[in-house]
This record gives structure tokens, C-alpha cells and sequence, in this order.
């Protein structure tokens, strides 16, 4: 005979004759009794119940109970849309239109704001730069660098978004749900740095051939992408090619994409808890996706000024007479004041603006695939 409850399975030979529980008395107890009874009407009388209980308890063959457990907290699948692994590729797809096409359409001004980095004294402004590099070079200039531009962002996007779902949910997983919720800022922290490590690496050598291109004197480096790459492997003794900008690189991105992220989800939860106080799910796709270019663009404008020195950092070691020099000596000889100003305001509307369209592409890319637009309140 078998008795199924749940998970939990008991098995018996003689349950219509004595219930028996493991390590509780009170069901031996009942079973005693009901053999006694039968052992009466039979004119039986046991002299010694106990004995009865010990020989009823023997007689039982070995009992296996699988008691339930409660399942651990997943946040994996604490949403209303399980992030399994086919949500975490549809986010790195959006990752990779999300940056590659908005680094791609503002290649004039990050053009004119690395020679204003590189070269202050002769592009004094966004708009007198553009005119320097268009009189000199031609309008085709100003979209110098403009492959591994795509190519190096659209790699870089792919790690950034889709390793921040996955990283979110791996660290709230980790702390449990009271604590996920608490400390979700520090969640959001994580959860971005740890993403932006990877995606760097991926950016990387694109970076460094964008940058050449974009800040070599004319007819000094080649602009198509594939002489550009060969020249700068031909000589990567001295330009540190494919990873000599690595450690700049983490310096200006991680400060600027845990900003991005963690200024992004803040901003978005004020806006559903302060301005839009309905649940989330009942207003429009449009004002859902409204919300998210406007959290993007205040986001933005917050990384551009934190990741500012080190963005001007990394424009310097593209200059040919820093070659050889450390990071430290570089940034002695420029000052501190022309690495956190000079060009801030170019990289402003340019990051704010690229941040409120790369979150906008994101959230619209996912929310054409079912899989609702980021953040909320909480």
C-alpha cells in the first residue's frame, strides 16, 4: 500500500492494521491500541501493552519519508518574465543596437571632442572644431574611425547590458530577497562594474584604432579600418595595440556605466513612485518608453562629468609625443583641471544624449520582443 502527500511518500506492508509514525510515539500508541482491541475480541489479553508497542514497532519494515523543502529564492524567476537564458541573449541583441548605432550616429562629435582632448590650443570649441576639421580635412572627416566605432561598441554593448541582467540577478540570488531589495543600489553597482569589466575587454581594440585614426595629423595614419588595424599591429610596440588601453579604458567606463545604470534605475523608480503612481503595466508603451529616454539623457549627464578625466586620459595616449610615457606622467603634464574640463561640455550633449537613446533602443528593442521596458518602482 502507498500513501502519496506532495513531495512526501510513506510506505507500509500492514497500514490497515497499526499506523506508525517516525519519532512520534502518539501514532505507535494508536496502533497498539487498535491490536489490542482485535487481541480482545479474541479473548486475548496482553498483560504488557509496551511489549505490544515493541513487537508492533519490529515487525515494521524500514520507512522512508521525503520531506518537502522549500525551494530557495531564485531572482532569476522573481520576475514576471523568467530571465532564463534565451531573456539574457534578447538583451545582449538590444546591447548591441543600443550602443553601436548611437556611438556610430554621434562619430562627428567624438571626433571633434578627441582632438579638443588631444590638441586644446587649435579645436577650442564643438562647433570651431568641427569647422577646423572640415576646412582642413573635408566633410567626410568628421566621420573618421567611423568602423571600429560600430564594430568596437557594438561588442562593447553585448557584454554591457546583457552581462548586467545576468550580474543583477546572479548577486540578488546570492543575498537573498530582503536583502536584494534593501541594498538593491549596491545590487545595481555590482551588477554593472562586473558586466563592464568584460565589455571593456571586448571594446578595446577597436578603441585604440578609433582613436588613432580619429587624432593622427592628415595623411600621418590610414582611415580605413583595415590598413588602420595592420599599421597599428605593425607597430604595436608602440601603440601598446590590442590592450595597452585597457586599464584607461576601466577607469573612464566602469565609474561611467555604474553611474549610467545605477542613476538609470533610480531615476526610473522616482518617476514610477513620484509622477506616475499607477502600476507600471497600465500605462502605454509610449509613456513607458518616454520615461526611459528622459531617466537615460538625466542618467548621462551624470557619467559624462564622472568619466570625464579619464576619457581625456585615454585620448592622450593616442598623441604621438606621449608615446612611451606613463598614464601618471601624462595626466602631470596636462593638469587636473584640463583633464576634468577641457571638452566637458561637448561630452555632456554628446553622453547625455547617447545614453537617453541607447536606453530608449534597449527598452524598445525588448519591449518588441514581449519583454517589458527596464526598472520600475519597487
Amino acid at each position: 500500500t502507498q500513501s502519496t502527500w506532495g513531495d512526501s511518500r510513506v510506505t507500509c506492508r500492514q497500514m490497515n492494521r497499526v499506523a506508525f509514525g517516525v519519532l512520534t510515539g502518539s501514532a505507535a500508541c494508536v496502533g497498539a491500541a487498535s491490536v489490542l482491541k482485535s487481541e480482545n475480541s479474541s479473548n486475548v489479553v496482553a498483560k504488557d501493552p509496551f511489549s505490544t508497542i515493541r513487537s508492533i514497532a519490529g515487525q515494521q519494515q524500514a520507512v522512508t519519508v521525503a520531506i518537502p523543502q522549500a525551494k530557495e529564492w531564485n531572482a532569476r524567476y522573481s520576475h514576471p518574465i523568467p530571465h532564463d537564458n534565451a531573456y539574457y541573449f534578447k538583451c545582449m541583441g538590444g546591447g548591441v543596437l543600443s550602443c553601436g548605432l548611437t556611438h556610430l550616429a554621434v562619430t562627428p562629435l567624438d571626433v571633434t571632442k578627441c582632438n579638443m582632448q588631444v590638441n586644446p590650443g587649435k579645436y577650442t570649441g564643438l562647433v570651431p572644431g568641427l569647422r577646423t576639421i572640415i576646412k582642413e580635412e573635408g566633410a567626410m572627416a568628421v566621420w573618421k574611425g567611423w568602423a571600429p566605432t560600430l564594430i568596437g561598441y557594438s561588442l562593447q554593448g553585448m557584454f554591457k547590458f546583457g552581462l548586467y541582467e545576468f550580474f543583477k540577478d546572479y548577486y540578488s540570488t546570492l543575498v537573498g530577497e530582503q536583502n536584494a531589495k534593501d541594498y538593491r543600489a549596491l545590487i545595481y553597482v555590482a551588477g554593472s562594474a562586473s558586466a563592464e569589466v568584460f565589455a571593456d575587454m571586448a571594446l578595446c581594440p577597436m578603441e585604440m584604432v578609433k582613436v588613432k585614426v580619429q587624432t593622427s595629423p592628415a595623411g600621418t595614419w590610414p582611415i580605413s579600418l583595415g590598413p588602420a588595424l595592420a599599421k597599428m599591429q605593425e607597430n604595436k610596440a608602440e601603440t601598446r595595440f590590442p590592450f595597452g588601453s585597457l586599464k584607461p579604458l576601466w577607469s573612464r567606463q566602469i565609474p561611467y556605466t555604474v553611474a549610467k545604470f545605477v542613476c538609470f534605475e533610480g531615476i526610473v523608480e522616482a518617476f514610477y513612485t513620484y509622477l506616475f503612481t499607477e502600476p507600471k503595466s497600465t500605462y502605454s508603451k509610449g509613456t513607458q518608453l518616454s520615461v526611459t529616454f528622459a531617466s537615460g539623457y538625466l542618467a548621462g549627464v551624470v557619467c559624462a562629468i564622472v568619466s570625464h578625466p579619464a576619457d581625456s586620459l585615454v585620448s592622450q595616449i593616442g598623441k604621438a609625443e606621449n608615446k612611451g610615457k606613463s598614464f601618471g606622467q601624462i595626466a602631470s603634464e596636462v593638469g587636473l583641471k584640463k583633464l576634468c574640463t577641457k571638452g566637458l561640455g561637448t561630452r555632456v550633449l554628446m553622453i547625455g544624449t547617447l545614453t537617453g537613446l541607447q536606453w530608449y533602443i534597449y527598452d524598445t528593442f525588448k519591449t518588441a520582443l514581449g519583454l517589458g521596458t527596464t526598472g520600475g518602482k519597487k
